[in-house]
């Protein structure tokens, strides 16, 4: 089953910006996962199976080093990353 994941990741300290980095390129490892990254979350997109193993390896080792960090994920059980946007009416 494919599946696509919105991540955002919290660090709770004043220096935020190398654990998020360091979460993004351990993600960028496993090479069967499709990766996208903005200013506001990273997405990934793949094998649901595979992309959870990862994200239990990966979350785990950044909760290890920084209990003190949030993941919020929204994951939906398909491949998303080549969706047409659609509009709804006329906006």
């Amino acid at each position: 089953m494919l599946a696509s994941i919105d991540i955002s990741m919290y660090p709770l300290q004043e220096q935020y910006c190398q654990p998020i980095l360091y979460f993004i390129a351990s993600l960028e490892r496993h090479e069967s996962i499709r990766i996208e990254k903005n200013a506001m979350s990273t997405q990934i997109f793949g094998d649901y199976r595979i992309l959870m193993a990862a994200l239990t390896e990966d979350i785990e080792q950044v909760l290890q080093q920084n209990p003190k960090t949030i993941f919020v994920l929204k994951l939906l059980g398909t491949d998303r990353s080549k969706a047409d946007i659609e509009h709804c009416g006329n906006a």
